[in-house]
């Protein structure tokens, strides 16, 4: 087996994509104490506080260090929809965006809750949402890809939500949290090697 050095100040993860290209049958939404809020010209302000809040464990930088220009070019795409979840007080605490622009293909292109909810079975409840809000005329393959970054749960649910996992790439790029883009304590899963720390 070979092993590939990776420098310090960098990150690897294997990526897998996954692909539902079957019309999943009607089901009722599982009840949960949420709600879908549509974001119709997101705030790219408020949109990267609510993306830092729901992916910094998982160390989700791409859209922090996006320009505001590029940023706002995919977000008040048409063909792109945000969602914000609220709870009941109205706060936010999770995101879902499904990109409609490479029909008949719709990605989801992000999907989460902040960390205070995982594990509590409301994610089947997201999910649900996506796939319902995913599956319209004109749509014949649903789309996302997962990462070793992720929650160690995440491929799993994808599967059992009915993706296939059709392909597995490995990425590196450099650590975000020696940048200063997250807290270096973001991701703690994920060690951080800089070199300048035992100096």
């Amino acid at each position: 087996m070979a092993l590939t050095s990776i420098e310090p100040g960098m990150v690897a993860t294997i990526v897998t994509h996954l692909e539902m290209r079957d019309r999943p049958k009607p089901a009722p939404i599982p009840p949960a104490p949420l709600r879908l809020t549509p974001w119709k010209t997101p705030d790219l302000d408020a949109y990267r506080l609510l993306f830092r809040r729901v992916g910094a464990p998982w160390l989700w930088f791409s859209r922090l260090v996006m320009p505001d220009s590029e940023l706002a070019a995919i977000l008040h795409d048409p063909a792109v929809e945000v969602y914000a979840v609220t709870d009941p007080r109205g706060t936010e605490v999770g995101l879902l965006e499904l990109d409609f622009r490479a029909l008949p293909d719709c990605e989801l292109s992000f999907f989460g809750l902040v960390p205070e909810l995982n594990g509590k079975g409301l994610g089947r409840w997201l999910m649900a949402q996506a796939k319902s809000l995913a599956w319209r005329k004109g749509v014949e393959r649903f789309w996302v890809h997962t990462c070793t970054l992720d929650s160690p749960a995440a491929l799993g649910f994808y599967i059992k939500s009915g993706f296939i996992p059709y392909g597995r790439e490995i990425e590196t790029f450099a650590d975000p949290r020696l940048a200063g883009v997250l807290p270096r304590d973001a991701a703690p899963h994920v060690p951080l090697l800089d070199q300048t720390a035992t100096a």
